[in-house]
């Protein structure tokens, strides 16, 4: 016969929790970082650039950063507090 434990570490779980570790906050903290920077990098650009094409391009470019920017945001916005209590704890 197993025990509680024992069934608990063979239990897969189905869909992954809704938590942001400290390690993905920091991560994502980063990332957001890194698109902001490139929002800004395609509008400077984009405003120097005297090729109406290119320009385009340039502002297609920062466009996806922003939207990249925003998905990573909305992955931020959750009660880390109340997701951390559906989390089964294993115990020891």
């Amino acid at each position: 016969m197993q025990t509680q434990q024992e069934q608990q570490q063979n239990t897969i779980m189905q869909v992954p929790p809704q938590v942001i570790t400290t390690k993905d906050s920091q991560y994502l903290k980063d990332q957001l970082s890194w698109e902001l920077l490139a929002m800004k990098k395609c509008r400077h650009f984009a405003q120097e650039c005297s090729d109406s094409e290119i320009r385009q391009l340039i502002d297609k470019a920062g466009q996806m950063h922003q939207r990249h920017y925003m998905l990573l945001l909305k992955h931020l916005q959750n009660n880390n507090t109340e997701e951390m209590k559906k989390v089964p704890q294993s115990q020891q």
